[in-house]
């Protein structure tokens, strides 16, 4: 939006609106191109100001407790079908490279390794954060289905005596926020519905709300987080109000005080968390993650990918690979771990976007067998989801509950 309100050739090219000639195509791709550059260089200075913090992903956006173990799913969803693998081969190593090529790429960019990390899809484990904290990660954050339904054997889960702390699980770094889903849903899916400024007053109200209701002596902490919500293209003027009025009213309030992660637990230290008793894992959404795996469709997907990690592993351990070619299949098995490929998957009536990533799905795992010198097995020439194909409206938005 400021783009639009500052750039003289976007300025120029909306109100002619059409009729664009050679040389306006060239001036609105440089424009583009000189955006583009500084990204990286905007968003470093950002974060040596202290006016943000920027956390990273594990590289191509795995599942980290799926990596680790398929069982982790009946963590929370007992019943739920799994793969015919037990767990994917190698889960331990290949989460690790995940996670430390995230690290350097991050430091690499930013010029300091993140402290920070919100998790793929905010999906944890004992076994992933363990992971995590031995690389040197300080905080994480995920839903707060994970913490809900975590705590509801140990004493029941009441949101406003628990979700608005931080959390160690297992006595250890990483320190664990766990979102609130109601208000970043207001702003994710409700507030592009309201004028600006009443959405802004109706946040900062929210905040009024929790703080009145915490238990007496508490200062409540309250994470506001958006994970795979880009709501600002829906909102009027790309959320430009809503952002302003809001960033100005938490800026003049005498009781609200913002944070980063980091800031917060320098801040406070040691008592900036609580014990988790126990923690099962989950991810933002339904605090589960059938999101992933457990369904036919999605269970296909991952013995596929089993399978071709088998052969990986054996084409690798045996040398016959150059070096380069080991490095280009490991990139080629990166990502096909990415979350994205299972996220669409499913019977019944796929969408054409399914369908469509059905068949890259396939054909990035055809080409990881080309890439270690073997032929594609056949059935990866078969759909893996099944069914009449006639679409039933999937959305790659999605509510933390939906």
């Amino acid at each position: 939006e400021t783009v639009r309100r500052e750039s003289e050739v976007v300025a120029r090219l909306m109100s002619e609106g059409a009729d664009f000639t050679q040389a306006d195509r060239a001036a609105l791709l440089a424009e583009v191109g000189a955006l583009v550059r500084a990204i990286v260089p905007r968003y470093r200075a950002l974060a040596a100001s202290g006016r943000v913090e920027l956390s990273t992903t594990p590289q191509h956006h795995p599942i980290g407790p799926l990596l680790l173990d398929f069982h982790a799913l009946h963590e929370a969803t007992p019943q739920a079908p799994l793969p015919e693998f037990g767990r994917y081969p190698g889960g331990i190593a290949r989460l690790g490279a995940q996670i430390d090529a995230a690290l350097a790429s991050h430091a690499a960019r930013f010029g300091e390794p993140a402290r920070g990390m919100w998790p793929a899809e905010g999906a944890i484990s004992l076994a992933c954060l363990r992971q995590l904290g031995a690389r040197g990660v300080r905080w994480v954050a995920s839903g707060e289905g994970v913490l809900a339904n975590s705590l509801r054997e140990h004493g029941g889960y009441d949101r406003g005596r628990d979700l608005y702390h931080a959390y160690r699980a297992d006595g250890a770094d990483p320190v664990v926020f766990f979102r609130d889903d109601r208000l970043s849903d207001l702003i994710g899916f409700e507030y592009r519905r309201w004028h600006g400024r009443d959405a802004a007053s109706n946040l900062i109200g929210e905040l009024e709300r929790i703080a009145r209701e915490a238990p007496q002596g508490e200062t409540p902490l309250v994470a506001v987080i958006l994970d795979g919500e880009n709501p600002w293209e829906h909102f009027p003027y790309n959320g430009f109000y809503f952002l302003s009025d809001l960033y100005q009213g938490l800026r003049a309030h005498a009781a609200i005080r913002t944070w980063t992660f980091s800031q917060y637990l320098a801040r406070h230290g040691a008592a900036a968390s609580r014990a988790l008793p126990a923690l099962k894992a989950g991810s933002w959404v339904q605090g589960n993650l059938l999101t992933w795996i457990g369904t036919p469709a999605k269970n296909r997907a991952w013995d596929l990918l089993c399978s071709a990690k088998q052969s990986f592993d054996l084409v690798i351990s045996s040398g016959r690979l150059s070096a380069a070619a080991q490095d280009a299949a490991r990139r080629q098995l990166s990502d096909c771990e990415g979350s994205d490929w299972f996220w669409w998957l499913q019977d019944g009536s796929p969408s054409p976007a399914m369908l469509a990533f059905d068949r890259l799905f396939r054909a990035k795992l055809a080409h990881l067998y080309r890439l270690l010198g073997l032929p594609a097995p056949i059935r990866l020439a078969e759909p893996i989801c099944r069914g009449d194909g006639e679409g039933n409206g999937a959305v790659a938005m999605r509510r933390s509950g939906a």
